[in-house]
C-alpha cells in the first residue's frame, strides 16, 4: 500500500495540537525553585566542631581537592598530677569544587560525621579560581543540610543511642543518694524492714 502523502506532517501537527492543550510544566527558574530529592549531591557542608583533623578525607580524595591546615595545642592536665595532652586545631579547610567530582568518598570515610551533602547548587562563579571555598562558606552550607529521614516504627534502636541511654541510666542510678534509716531504727537495718529477734537458748536463756 502506497504511503499517503502528507501523513507524517499530519501526525506531527497532531502531536503539536495535543501538547498545546495541556498545562505547561516548565518551572520558571529562579522564581520557582526546584524540589530536589533529599539525597541530592549539591555541595559539601562542614560541621567544624566534629572535625579532628585526621586527614582521612584529604588522603582518600581521588582528585586531591581538599586542603587542610592545622596546628597542635597543648591542653593542660585536668586533674592534679596528670599529664598534659596535645590536640589538633583546624586552621584551614577548603574544597576546590572545580576539581571535585562529587563522588562522596570524603563523606563516607569521615569517622566523626564532620562532612555532609547539601542540596545547595547555586554557587557558580565567574572565575574558576573562586570555586575554592573556605571553611566559612562550607560552614554556611552546613545549615542547608536536610534532616535525616525518620526510622521505621519497627526498626531497632541505633547502637549509639542505646549505648548512650544505658550510660545515662547508670549515671542516674549512681547519683541517687542511698536511703537513710528513720529515727528509732536499729543500726544496720534497712528502712521498712522488721528487726529480727535475738536467737534464744533451748534451755530458756538467751544465747
Amino acid at each position: 500500500m502506497a504511503p499517503i502523502p502528507g501523513r507524517g506532517l499530519a501526525k506531527g501537527l497532531a502531536v503539536t495540537l495535543r501538547t498545546m492543550t495541556k498545562k505547561t510544566v516548565t518551572a520558571q527558574y529562579p522564581d520557582a525553585q526546584p524540589e530536589l530529592p533529599p539525597r541530592t549531591r549539591g555541595v559539601i557542608g562542614l560541621f567544624e566542631e566534629n572535625c579532628t583533623v585526621c586527614m582521612l578525607c584529604a588522603r582518600e580524595c581521588p582528585d586531591w581537592c581538599i586542603y587542610i591546615d592545622s596546628h597542635k595545642e597543648t591542653v593542660p592536665a585536668v586533674a592534679p598530677g596528670g599529664r598534659e595532652r596535645s590536640r589538633n586545631v583546624l586552621d584551614r579547610f577548603a574544597i576546590d569544587f572545580a576539581l571535585c567530582m562529587y563522588c562522596g568518598i570524603c563523606i563516607e570515610v569521615c569517622p566523626f560525621d564532620a562532612l555532609f551533602w547539601s542540596p545547595e547548587f547555586e554557587y557558580a562563579e565567574t572565575d574558576i579560581h573562586e570555586l575554592t571555598h573556605e571553611r566559612d562558606k562550607l560552614r554556611d552550607w552546613m545549615w542547608t543540610v536536610p534532616a535525616p529521614p525518620a526510622l521505621d516504627p519497627g526498626a531497632e534502636e541505633p547502637k549509639e543511642i542505646a549505648a548512650a541511654r544505658k550510660s545515662a541510666e547508670k549515671l542516674a542510678a549512681a547519683a541517687q543518694p542511698e536511703p537513710t534509716p528513720g529515727p528509732g531504727a536499729a543500726p544496720g537495718t534497712q528502712p521498712g524492714s522488721t528487726p529480727q529477734a535475738e536467737p534464744t537458748d533451748p534451755q530458756g536463756g538467751e544465747s
